[in-house]
């Protein structure tokens, strides 16, 4: 009886910690930046804000969706290409050989799905091929939103400071082509894309025993999965 309510816990416990420390530190994130933006302020002359007003500002909005546009596109970067790329002893990749979708059976849906397969994967049709494709389209779509929430809130902050300097306020679409809008968003993309090159890269030749990014210890650098004999 004692167990059962750790059990849970346990089974989700990878999900529960990445979740306390995103709200830890949005929170934190929140917080520095409301004290920043107040000192900034200040500076000014400038009355400071509220924290309620500072969470709802473009300020805030900007910095945390230009964060979460890059780390989903990285995402939907990476699930594509693994479909049709592989990298020969990584265990991030297939193995060589393995490229494409995969067949029916493989994939254990339609008349392949076992009794316990979710309900999308045993009937054919746009169900299935939703279903199919379902976590590259959501991270896609996140990333989507995300980029447009940033640019729209990046065109507000940017006029913001135009009218500090006595300058003309700009458009949405003449704010996709200032260097402001790409500098915030390619120094988040260029860090994305090294982390995960890197992962792949050195999972080939380097370990970590017990983690489910890692190979085992013993594996050959040249085998991309375990295979059973």
């Amino acid at each position: 009886m004692s167990m059962r309510p750790i059990r849970p816990l346990r089974d989700n416990a990878l999900s529960l910690a990445f979740g306390a420390l995103f709200v830890l530190a949005l929170s934190g994130q929140s917080i520095a930046g409301f004290l920043e933006g107040n000192e900034r302020l200040q500076e000014h002359g400038l009355a400071p804000l509220g924290f309620d007003a500072y969470l709802t500002s473009s300020d805030f909005v900007v910095d945390v969706a230009e964060n979460w546009q890059s780390e989903f596109l990285q995402f939907t970067l990476f699930i594509a290409a693994t479909i049709w790329l592989v990298q020969r002893g990584s265990p991030e990749s297939k193995k060589p050989g393995d490229e494409g979708p995969g067949s029916d059976e493989e994939q254990l849906v339609a008349e392949h799905a076992r009794a316990d397969s979710p309900e999308w994967a045993r009937v054919r049709g746009i169900r299935l091929a939703m279903f199919s494709n379902s976590l590259l389209l959501v991270m896609g779509g996140v990333f989507v939103l995300s980029w447009l929430v940033q640019s729209l809130a990046g065109t507000v902050v940017l006029n913001t400071e135009n009218a500090e300097h006595g300058q003309p306020a700009i458009t949405w679409a003449e704010y996709l082509v200032t260097p402001d809008f790409w500098n915030r968003t390619l120094q988040n993309w260029q860090s994305e894309f090294l982390a995960v090159g890197a992962m792949i890269a050195l999972s080939i030749f380097l370990r970590q025993r017990g983690s489910s990014e890692s190979k085992p210890v013993g594996a050959p650098h040249r085998e991309s999965s375990v295979e059973s004999e």
